[in-house]
């Protein structure tokens, strides 16, 4: 895997669609510009730090 997500190419990347409440969007996009980044690498980023520091049910 690359280390960085953005060396992808687009062929590689899957779109999904998901509905936050309105505040949560807002607060998202002043934090996204805040660090200047997109919402999409902001939410790439904290999926991936939740996926590392998770374990799987039962193992």
């Amino acid at each position: 895997m690359p280390k960085d997500k953005a060396d992808l190419s687009k062929s590689a990347r899957k779109n999904t669609s998901l509905r936050l409440d309105g505040k949560t969007l807002k607060a998202l996009k002043l934090r996204a510009i805040e660090e200047d980044t997109s919402i999409q690498r902001l939410i790439e980023r904290l999926i991936d730090d939740y996926l590392k520091t998770t374990k799987k049910k039962g193992k």
